[in-house]
């Protein structure tokens, strides 16, 4: 058997970008591929978990650079490197060429001792083409979700484009509604004019899907703002003008306050002394005076 080859001294490691098949073994020969779409040959059979191998086949595919008659065909070029194994390079050449992917595929072989004979092809075509499919199947899982995506940021701009203008036209209410009131309060050319300013329609549709994300952003707190200015507004419509505050004719538990009860005590003595002055005072003859004598009589009076 020919001695193998050195490879690179340097051992390249690489954890992503790499499919890896199901092992093979047959009486006590193990066989595994590798494949990478970006890789190079040396790459892949300079991994450590290939380097005890006895062969490590490869094969790759590339496009051509030279033109042909018909711009709309593509051509490509496939090469290989036995390693040891012969014409296993070229069984991994075919493999490329039938399920027309580019990359480049290794196939490690562990040889047990015991010749296979050309069975050994059939496992070296099927290792690689378990590699390939593992790639095509996470390419398609790939392209679906992005393809979700897509869906997904096309169906939120649609709504974006469609919500904006509403949100334009609440500003727009809301800008006339705070400059009304401030107008109640100090009346001034400015909100005047934010009351009668014309507003522009902007075109949504030419603007990205970040874009208009951040112009939501920007309208939901514009309206947000405008909303506390028209609450402070109305808070000072409501105050009295010259900053007093209203008199208060009961407290809080219903009960006459102190000038109440002060009003009440005037009005009860005014009414007692009304009515004291309008009962007259009768003085008969026998009624006393105040330090306790008789009223003096005219005899002329007593005789009769």
């Amino acid at each position: 058997m020919p001695q193998k080859r050195p490879l690179s001294p340097d051992s390249v490691h690489f954890s992503t970008n790499i499919y890896r098949s199901s092992r093979i073994v047959d009486r006590s020969s193990c066989f595994i591929a590798l494949y990478s779409p970006s890789l190079t040959a040396r790459e892949l059979q300079s991994l450590a978990e290939v380097s005890s191998a006895t062969h490590r086949i490869a094969a790759w595919r590339s496009p051509s650079s030279q033109s042909t008659l018909s711009s709309s065909q593509r051509t490509y070029v496939t090469r290989h490197d036995d390693d040891g194994e012969k014409y296993g390079g070229k069984a991994l050449g075919s493999v490329l060429s039938t399920l027309n992917v580019e990359g480049t595929v290794v196939v490690a072989r562990w040889y047990g001792g015991i010749l296979l004979g050309p069975v050994r092809f059939d496992h070296i075509k099927n290792c690689a083409r378990d590699a390939i499919g593992k790639y095509t199947s996470a390419t398609q899982q790939q392209q679906s979700k992005k393809s979700k995506t897509v869906a997904d940021d096309d169906t939120k701009r649609n709504d974006l484009i469609r919500i904006l203008p509403e949100r334009d036209q609440s500003i727009s209410i809301l800008r006339g509604l705070l400059a009304e009131k401030q107008s109640h309060n100090t009346p001034s050319p400015k909100a005047e004019l934010q009351k009668s300013s014309p507003s522009k329609v902007p075109n949504y549709s030419n603007l990205p899907l970040s874009a208009l994300e951040n112009l939501e952003r920007a309208r939901d707190a514009t309206i947000g703002w405008i909303l506390g200015q028209i609450e402070k507004a109305e808070a000072q419509l409501e105050a009295p003008s010259d900053g007093s505050k209203p008199a208060v004719i009961e407290n809080p538990q219903g009960k006459p306050s102190v000038d109440n009860e002060r009003a009440t005590e005037t009005a009860s003595t005014v009414h007692d002394a009304s009515l004291n002055a309008s009962e007259p005072t009768i003085t008969t003859l026998d009624s006393p005076i105040a330090d306790g004598s008789k009223p003096a009589v005219d005899p002329k009076l007593e005789s009769k």
